[in-house]
């Protein structure tokens, strides 16, 4: 029995993101380590490599100044909206960019290609690693889960922003609950 194709989903793992950032997540540097180890693991067997990011304009409606909930941050060609520096970069990777508009946009299926990326790559199980755990990897996980894919999130490689106490408990429940596996 052969192993199902996989593809390595790093989802917004920004200076914006990590400590210092607009919209730190608490420990979110913690997570480059653990997702260096597996994009080495699948560039080194030629598996696909997708990196999200927020790629906000400057007045989006994601924002709170717009009517939106957030403060401003991963503005388009600003430092806080690059990848951080620790984490591998190599040509092999695909960037895919998200929240370009005015809709939230916390997965990283909402409003881009990737499922078709994905579909087209004959790619049947991603891995999930990012920040943050209650937002944007959940609801990538959460869409991987209804478009079909099967889902590894691993619990070591992301971090929770926690807004409400056990917010990244719930959302590690909740993923399970729609049938990821949980893994480190």
């Amino acid at each position: 029995m052969t192993a199902p194709k996989q593809a390595l989903l790093v989802i917004d793992v920004q200076n914006d993101f990590c400590p210092g950032g607009t919209l730190a997540v608490p420990h979110g540097h913690e997570v480059i380590e653990p997702l260096n180890k597996l994009i080495d693991e699948f560039l080194e067997r030629g598996a696909p490599v997708y990196k999200s990011r927020d790629w906000h304009t400057p007045t989006t409606k994601h924002f709170a100044a717009y009517g939106g909930t957030w403060p401003p941050h991963c503005v388009q060609n600003t430092q806080g909206a690059e990848f951080h520096a620790g984490l591998r970069d190599d040509p092999r990777i695909t960037v895919i960019s998200k929240g370009l508009g005015d809709k939230d946009c916390y997965s990283a299926f909402d409003e881009t290609n990737l499922a078709t990326q994905l579909h087209e790559q004959n790619v049947e199980e991603v891995v999930v690693g990012g920040l943050a755990t209650d937002y944007c990897v959940k609801n990538t996980v959460l869409d991987a889960v209804k478009l079909g894919f099967k889902v590894k999130a691993v619990e070591n490689a992301m971090r929770a922003v926690d807004l409400q106490p056990g917010d990244g408990e719930r959302a590690i429940e909740e993923m399970r609950d729609a049938g990821a596996d949980i893994v480190n």
